[in-house]
This record gives C-alpha cells, sequence and structure tokens, in this order.
C-alpha cells in the first residue's frame, strides 16, 4: 500500500511544529533560569550590602547605649565638644599638622 502525500506532509508539519514547540520551550526555560540566576546574584549582593549596614547600625546603638549608661555626662560632652566640634579649654594647647600630606 501506498500512504498518500497528504499524510505525508501532515506528518512532516506535525513533527515541525513539535520541534519548533520543543525549542522553544527549551529557550525559554534557560533564558529564564539565566535571568533568575541574574536576579539571585542582585539579592545576594543587596543582602550583603543589608548586613554590613545592620553591623554598622548595631555598632553605633551599642556606642549609644554607652554613653546612655554613662553616669557622667560630662565627659560624653567634653569628648563631643573636643572630637566633633573642634572645641578646646582657654588653657588648652592644640598642635596641627600642617604639612601637605607628605607631598
Amino acid at each position: 500500500m501506498k500512504k498518500s502525500p497528504i499524510k505525508n506532509k501532515n506528518g512532516l508539519l506535525l513533527n515541525t511544529l513539535i520541534t519548533v514547540a520543543t525549542l522553544s520551550i527549551a529557550i525559554f526555560c534557560v533564558g529564564a533560569f539565566v535571568i533568575r540566576q541574574a536576579e539571585l546574584e542582585e539579592k545576594r549582593l543587596e543582602l550583603e550590602r543589608l548586613t554590613e549596614e545592620c553591623n554598622e547600625l548595631e555598632k553605633l546603638n551599642s556606642e549609644y547605649e554607652s554613653i546612655l549608661n554613662e553616669s557622667d555626662e560630662r565627659a560624653y560632652i567634653e569628648r563631643i565638644a573636643s572630637e566633633v566640634l573642634g572645641y578646646a579649654y582657654p588653657n588648652e594647647r592644640r598642635f596641627y599638622d600642617s604639612g601637605n600630606g607628605g607631598n
């Protein structure tokens, strides 16, 4: 028996459609995987940055707690005035390096 040309054309068309569909699905899956990996790496970097920020905030918080636990506020005020604001007592001498940084 001879196969009709219509069945061969339909079978070839069906095989071509299945192949194209399979390749499309495979390309989609690979693309989705690559995109998810990029998002995952971005989230890892964000987690690392947030962890560092959290550690810095915890350190600052512990400094504030130690300040609140100090019985003498005067020492704290003197330290801030000296270190942050650059104040000094009238009889205190301060020396500053006016060099060009070794240049």
